[in-house]
């Protein structure tokens, strides 16, 4: 059986973002920004239903700005950016194989509310579900899965994408398999995407079993999110890097499964409905102290005791999506995010220097987010490898460059890499340092855009694409 094309418009997504027909030889300037809120930067946006037609002559695609840097901005104000939120049919749904094809502006929030009470999943999701399938693709994004299933790019069985020169591609592990490859992970600059088909994953209940445990220090954060891993497909630690002294590296580690038939709420799942947070917040309002009084809270709610119990999957996978809007706490001055990946290898001592370094910078880690992560995947750029990654939101402050320095130059040192999804202050230099996968994937991509006409804020900073 399949699915007949389906629009799942999420109204509250789409709010302020009527179907309309831009004139697509000159859009009115506006402001751009990523979920950081920094920078800021005045380019010319695109939007409309017929997501091919407004990718003619675009320099970049966008979905819903949840890149928290520079990614999806255009790199000067005559670019042109192509967003996709209104292209968000379902395409096609066979229920014998899990296969989905969908347009890219489809958001992940959508395609749950439509595929959970249908018993099925995405086999990989991010930390937030205001994401697009085409930025899923553009990110390969990871989750609390990696260690079980990778990233999304090993899921996903073609791809439909508008190249440099204006033609309509399709491609997959078998046909242009290097440009498919490419664009896992490729941050839009190998094409734009037009449709992702991708394989979903047949769930028993759309309820989450969890357990979550308490830890004392960092050492044992660390033990124990990779005893979790060989347990529960689904792993994730919360931890509390502001604190100094023995209880340094304190956390949460939450595991998890899908629950059976048997074990989930009989009545039908709600969805929810996220919390306003207003625009009003002054760039100083968040202070340090106020996030040692919160981690403690949290640490301290929790108690020593393992708990289980059924979860919602928005509570699970989500949790700040529960707040709207949520990075408008950071006030004008915004925010980034530093995300990297440090092996493992059996040895914790580049885990431990990793803090210390965080700890002599008085680096202000309002969150830090670890996983656990599994084999590096398909794409030619994509992010995780085996090994730990830290995921850790930073006020923007004078500082800031200097820490992100000193954090890339840990990174290169010790075998790691970051997550370009995120970055906004990393240096070309740093970055070549450490992607040994970087010509590769250039290659790739001057082949099927020789003149360099994709190109993002990003591309410029980090390739040095020219302007």
């Amino acid at each position: 059986m399949t699915a007949q094309v389906t629009r799942l418009r999420d109204r509250q997504v789409d709010t302020g973002a009527a179907p309309s027909s831009p004139d697509p030889a000159e859009p009115a300037l506006t402001e751009l920004s990523g979920w950081g809120h920094n920078p800021v930067v005045r380019g010319r946006e695109r939007l409309a239903e017929d997501f091919p037609a407004i990718t003619r002559g675009a320099t970049l695609s966008r979905g819903l700005g949840r890149s928290y840097g520079d990614s999806s901005l255009p790199a000067t104000e005559r670019d042109i950016v192509a967003t996709s939120r209104l292209a968000d049919r379902l395409l096609h749904f066979d229920t014998e194989t899990g296969i989905l094809r969908a347009e890219a502006g489809l958001s992940l929030r959508q395609l749950n509310r439509w595929s959970l009470p249908r018993g099925w999943f995405t086999p990989v999701t991010p930390g937030t579900h205001y994401v697009t399938l085409g930025g899923m693709v553009a990110s390969d994004v990871h989750g609390k899965t990696h260690h079980v299933d990778g990233c999304f790019g090993e899921h996903v069985t073609a791809l439909k994408l508008r190249v440099a020169d204006g033609r309509v591609v399709e491609c997959s592990d078998t046909h242009e398999s290097e440009l498919f490859r490419a664009t896992l992970g490729g941050m839009g600059l190998t094409g734009h995407i037009l449709e992702v088909e991708v394989r979903l994953k047949r769930i028993p209940s759309p309820w989450i079993w969890q357990e979550s445990e308490q830890t004392p220090d960092f050492d044992t954060t660390i033990a124990r999110l990779q005893e979790a891993g060989k347990k529960w497909p689904m792993t994730v630690c919360w931890a509390d890097f502001l604190i100094r002294g023995p209880g340094a590296g304190r956390g949460l580690i939450m595991s998890g499964r899908w629950a059976e038939p048997h074990a989930a709420p009989a009545k039908p799942m709600r969805f929810h409905r996220p919390i306003a947070l207003p625009a009003v917040f002054p760039s100083w309002f968040l202070q340090p102290w106020m996030w040692r009084i919160l981690n403690r809270l949290i640490y301290l709610k929790h108690g020593h005791r393992v708990r289980t119990g059924i979860v919602h999957p928005e509570t699970f996978f989500y949790p700040l999506d529960v707040i709207g809007d949520w990075n408008r706490a950071y006030g004008r001055r915004g925010f980034t995010q530093h995300q990297a990946v440090l092996p493992i290898d059996g040895d914790l001592s580049r885990h431990r220097r990793y803090l210390n370094l965080l700890q002599s910078h008085h680096a202000p880690v309002y969150l830090c987010v670890i996983k656990d992560c599994g084999a590096q995947g398909k794409g030619i750029l994509s992010f995780p490898k085996p090994g730990m990654s830290y995921a850790l939101d930073l006020p923007i402050r004078p500082d800031t460059q200097a820490l992100v320095d000193a954090l890339n130059e840990f990174v290169i040192a010790e075998g790691g890499r970051i997550y370009l999804t995120k970055d906004a202050f990393t240096r070309a230099e740093h970055f070549r340092a450490m992607e040994p996968r970087l010509d590769a994937f250039l290659q790739v991509r001057r082949k099927w855009d020789p003149h360099g006409t994709l190109r993002s804020a990003q591309s410029v900073r980090i390739f040095g694409d020219p302007v």
